[in-house]
């Protein structure tokens, strides 16, 4: 038998992605196996995080300052947005060094069943920097699901009356993929080979 709180541990960190009930033991007990080492610098990195970290009041990014690195850094381009669903697109991305400009995470894609409506995402967020930046493209990064499709048809109509070329992202995407789980090289020749759509 377990204690109650190794059993909360357990049950914590079967709730991560990619672990289970089983994982979630596994990787509990290799932490109370290191607990002098592992357990006591990822409970203060766990801390420092808790503490520090803070969503970018522009792009949506994950950072300790606000705004945030990238959309600070002088070195990135004020020309284009690139609109992705979550942080861990942005850090796909990334990931390429293929794109030089700035992001906009909305922080999902439209979904009834998730209840993800347009007053849910940062949509109007997005159209607001679109009018104050004024950046000549913004790319469409998302998901080739339906909700993404459907949420990219939806932000063309939003910015179809901005001077912006709208474009989306192309070869080596397949349908229903997710760029978090996609290869460097795909993301890269996807996000260079964009196309822009019409409205």
């Amino acid at each position: 038998m377990q204690s109650a709180e190794l059993q909360h541990l357990i049950q914590l960190l079967a709730k991560l992605p990619g672990l289970g009930p089983r994982s979630g033991r596994r990787a509990a007990l290799h932490l109370v196996k290191n607990k002098q080492t592992l357990m006591h610098s990822l409970m203060v990195s766990l801390k420092e995080v808790y503490d520090k970290l803070l969503s970018c009041s522009t792009c949506g990014n994950l950072d300790t300052s606000d705004p945030c690195g990238i959309c600070t850094d002088p070195r990135r381009e004020n020309s284009s947005i690139c609109v992705i669903e979550s942080v861990a697109d942005l850090w796909a991305l990334e990931r390429t060094s293929s794109f030089k400009g700035k992001y906009h995470i909305l922080g999902g894609v439209l979904s009834i069943q998730q209840g993800n409506t347009p007053d849910k995402l940062t949509i109007q967020t997005l159209v607001d920097r679109v009018a104050a930046e004024k950046p000549q493209e913004v790319i469409l990064a998302l998901s080739a699901t339906p909700e993404g499709v459907t949420t990219t048809h939806y932000l063309v109509d939003a910015l179809k009356s901005y001077p912006v070329t709208v474009t989306g992202i192309a070869h080596g995407v397949p349908i229903g993929g997710e760029l978090d789980y996609l290869d460097d090289g795909t993301i890269y020749a996807a996000l260079k080979e964009r196309r822009p759509y019409s409205s």
